[in-house]
């Protein structure tokens, strides 16, 4: 008789984090309302274009979710949102006059002029 061993590697993330949107995320969990357990990132339908990029704290883990770990705290991402999400980078930017996190989505075919909501 003959075994089969099957050797799972990790699935990688649907979304990719810069280090500047780790540390966000740490700092938001450092100061989140009691019974937070993470930040979660959504795509509701708003703005110009359609889909705008939400992120909100939760107290609940949703088993739909993506769950992605980073070393501040769990930034869970909506279930429904992921298909638009696959394949983006989320970096938190902020200079003299901005702050907030910026996504480079290669889902988005296009954006309003403001930058606040996006098409796919």
């Amino acid at each position: 008789m003959t075994t089969t061993t099957t050797i799972r590697r990790p699935r990688p993330a649907a979304l990719n984090l810069t280090p500047s949107a780790e540390a966000r995320i740490a700092a938001l969990m450092a100061r989140a309302p009691e019974g937070a357990v993470g930040v979660k990132l959504s795509t509701p339908r708003r703005g110009c274009s359609g889909l705008a990029y939400s992120v909100d704290y939760v107290t609940e883990a949703d088993p739909m979710d993506e769950r992605i770990e980073t070393p501040g705290g769990v930034l869970f991402v909506d279930g429904g949102s992921i298909l638009y999400l696959i394949g983006s980078t989320m970096e938190w930017v902020e200079d003299d006059f901005t702050a907030g996190f910026v996504f480079a989505n290669p889902n988005a075919k296009g954006s309003c002029g403001c930058g606040e909501s996006f098409m796919v």
